[in-house]
């Protein structure tokens, strides 16, 4: 599957299986809402998650999103927060957040208050789709 393809079939939102490590090395794996926006995964949670604890002490994650036996797209990288409660946010977030209150809507939360965003930095990442035009004819209907 090329990168081009890739992009054309994580659109919206996609389900990540998100995996962090507590402070004694132990595995946490959880979902978020993925968005892939310009080959890296956006997701968010709560302020007061423990993902957001393990990530705000260990940067480090693995994220894996599935569709059945079709599409397994499969990443390992290191997170950055774009809107860290007591910091600048990241210089595009403006144009994010923009995204996401399109996308779930302007009044769902407090968006400065009650969740935080995460953008992965992938350092390792991999696809498989084992029929390619099946996944991709399914992203066009």
């Amino acid at each position: 599957m090329t990168a081009e393809q890739l992009t054309q079939v994580l659109t919206g939102m996609c389900t990540l299986a998100l995996s962090t490590v507590t402070a004694k090395g132990e595995p946490r794996i959880s979902g978020v809402d993925g968005h892939f926006l310009h080959g890296k995964w956006l997701f968010g949670t709560s302020r007061g998650a423990a993902k957001a604890r393990h990530l705000a002490a260990r940067s480090a994650v693995s994220a894996a999103h599935m569709r059945g036996e079709d599409l397994g797209v499969f990443t390992h990288g290191r997170v950055e927060i774009l809107n860290p409660q007591d910091g600048e946010p990241a210089t595009d977030w403006p144009d994010l957040l923009a995204y996401l209150k399109d996308f779930y809507g302007d009044d769902l939360f407090d968006w400065d208050n009650d969740v935080v965003y995460y953008r992965l930095h992938p350092h390792w990442m991999t696809a498989y789709a084992p029929d390619i035009a099946k996944v991709t004819a399914a992203s066009r209907s």
